[in-house]
C-alpha cells in the first residue's frame, strides 16, 4: 500500500453538484431512512463508469489496499471505505448510507482484497514481525478468512447517523488517501529467505485515543491485544489481516518480484566492479579499447539501477515494497 493524494484527480461529476445523480441518491436515502416503508433506494451512483475510470487513474490501475494491477484479470470494484449498507463489526448499524457516493469514500480494490473469500495465510511469530522460525509458515498456514466487505473496526464512538461526528470514531483500517502506510507497514527484507510479507511496524501508540488499554468497557481482541502489547500499529496489524495483504497468492507474486529485485541488483554491482577492474588506476591513462568497454559496462549499470527505479514508480505494481528494497540496498552500499 502506498500513500495517494486524493485531490490530484478531480470528483467526476456524477458525485458533485446540487443536481448531480449522487445528491438525488442521497435525498432519496434521507426520504427512506426518516420513514422506512418497504425496500431501501439502491445505491447506484458510486457503479457509474465514469467513477471507475477517475479512480482507475488516480491509482493507475491497481487495487488500493495490495497494489495488485486488477485490469488484466478482473474488473474492479468500487470499495466503500466506511460500508454502505452495514457494518460487520455492529449488527445493529445501517452502514454509512449517507456517504455511500461521497468521493472521499470511494476506493478501487481487487476481488480478494474486498471480497470474503478464505485464503490461505502464513503462521507468523508470536510479535507478528517473521514467519515462525520453522520456516514453514505457509506450510502449517491456515486458511483464514479475509476480505474487506462491510468490515470497518474502529475505537471510539462509532457515527450512527449523518448527524454523528467522524471524529469520534477511530478507524483501524488503513486509507492510503488518508493515512501515510508507511508509518504503519514494512517490508520483510532479508536477501537470506526472500519472502514478501508485509508486516505491522513499531508505534509508539502516541496517536492513538486515550481509551485504548486504558478506559474501562473497551475490550480489545486477541489480535489488538498482541499487537498493542508489541509495541506494533494497531492499524497496520488490523490492516493486514482484514485486507488479507499476507495470502498466499499476493505473497508469491511480491516474492517473485524480490528475485527479480535482487538479481537487478546482483547484476548491477558486478557490472560496476568489472568496470572498475578495467580503471584499476585512474591516474594512467587507458587503451581507447578498455575505456570503451569500461564505459558501456558503466552505461550498463546505470540502465540496470534505472529499471530498479522504474519499478518503484506509483504506476508499477507492489511499487511500495519496492522502494523498501532500494532503500535497504542503499543501506547495504554504504556499509
Amino acid at each position: 500500500m502506498r500513500a495517494v493524494i486524493r485531490k490530484t484527480a478531480k470528483a467526476p461529476e456524477v458525485l458533485s453538484g446540487a443536481d448531480s445523480p449522487a445528491t438525488r441518491e442521497l435525498r432519496k436515502l434521507k426520504a427512506w431512512f426518516a420513514a422506512p416503508s418497504g425496500r431501501p433506494p439502491a445505491f447506484a451512483v458510486y457503479k457509474a463508469d465514469s467513477v471507475k475510470q477517475q479512480l482507475d487513474e488516480l491509482f493507475h490501475g491497481k487495487c488500493a489496499y495490495c497494489e495488485s494491477v486488477f485490469a488484466s484479470t478482473a474488473p474492479v470494484d468500487v470499495e466503500h471505505y466506511r460500508p454502505k449498507g452495514a457494518v460487520s463489526e455492529d449488527a445493529s448499524h445501517p452502514g454509512y448510507w449517507w456517504v455511500a457516493m461521497d468521493w472521499d469514500n470511494l476506493l478501487p480494490s481487487c476481488i480478494d482484497c474486498n471480497r470474503k473469500r478464505k485464503q490461505v495465510t502464513p503462521r507468523l511469530s508470536a510479535r507478528l514481525l517473521t514467519l515462525r522460525d520453522d520456516r514453514q509458515g505457509f506450510n502449517q498456514g491456515s486458511l483464514l478468512l479475509s476480505g474487506k466487505k462491510d468490515s470497518f473496526p474502529i475505537l471510539g464512538q462509532r457515527a450512527m447517523s449523518e448527524a454523528a461526528d467522524f471524529a469520534d470514531e477511530y478507524p483501524l483500517l488503513l486509507d492510503p488517501c488518508r493515512d501515510n502506510p508507511d508509518e504503519h507497514l514494512k517490508f520483510h527484507i532479508d536477501r537470506a529467505n526472500l519472502i514478501g510479507l508485509v508486516l505491522p511496524k513499531s508505534h509508539s501508540g502516541a496517536d492513538l485515543p486515550p481509551l485504548v488499554g486504558t478506559a474501562p468497557g473497551i475490550a480489545l481482541d486477541s489480535h489488538l491485544e498482541e499487537a498493542l502489547a508489541a509495541g506494533l500499529s494497531l492499524k497496520g496489524s488490523v490492516s493486514i489481516h482484514v485486507y488479507g495483504l499476507n495470502r498466499l497468492g499476493l505473497v508469491q507474486e511480491r516474492t517473485r518480484l524480490l528475485r527479480q529485485l535482487e538479481f537487478l541488483e546482483v547484476l548491477a554491482l558486478e557490472v560496476g566492479a568489472m568496470a572498475d577492474e578495467l580503471l584499476p588506476d585512474p591516474t594512467a591513462a587507458p587503451s581507447a579499447t578498455v575505456a570503451s568497454i569500461a564505459k558501456r559496462l558503466y552505461f550498463l549499470q546505470d540502465r540496470i539501477l534505472g529499471e530498479m527505479k522504474r519499478m518503484a514508480r506509483p504506476e508499477a505494481p507492489y511499487s511500495a515494497m519496492v522502494r523498501a528494497w532500494i532503500e535497504d540496498f542503499k543501506i547495504r552500499l554504504q556499509a
